[in-house]
């Protein structure tokens, strides 16, 4: 399940999207992160090949087991680690940001420590 801090991004967003869309399309997650719709394509078409996502002929963008694997441990790690860092007092744009730097970084074992310690019944 190893990926790289671009596609982990890219699956956090159609995770997140989804969550708020009906259907997530290349332009939604061009629009979400201000990027380029070229570059966006370019990333589908890298987490296709890795079969990450699946694209529908009308362009809809779905996780596979793998993405939605990666998605979620990403996501439930930024959650956590932004939570955590807003309750220590940080601001929450900030906890925001160095939550989205932090979670590409810190090992599984880390991570669990932290959310052990912290969130014992978690």
């Amino acid at each position: 399940m190893k990926s790289n801090e671009s596609a982990e991004n890219y699956l956090e967003t159609i995770l997140v999207l989804s969550k708020k869309k009906p259907v997530v399309r290349s332009v939604d997650i061009a629009d979400e992160l201000g990027f380029k719709k070229s570059s966006v394509s370019v990333a589908m078409k890298n987490l296709r090949e890795k079969n990450h996502i699946t694209v529908t002929p009308e362009g809809y963008i779905y996780l596979t087991e793998s993405g939605q694997k990666i998605a979620d441990m990403i996501y439930e790690r930024h959650e956590f680690l932004s939570s955590w860092l807003i309750s220590l007092g940080v601001d929450p744009e900030t906890a925001t940001s160095d939550a989205c730097r932090i979670e590409h970084v810190i090992s599984p074992e880390s991570f669990a420590a932290i959310k052990s310690h912290l969130a014992p019944d978690k």
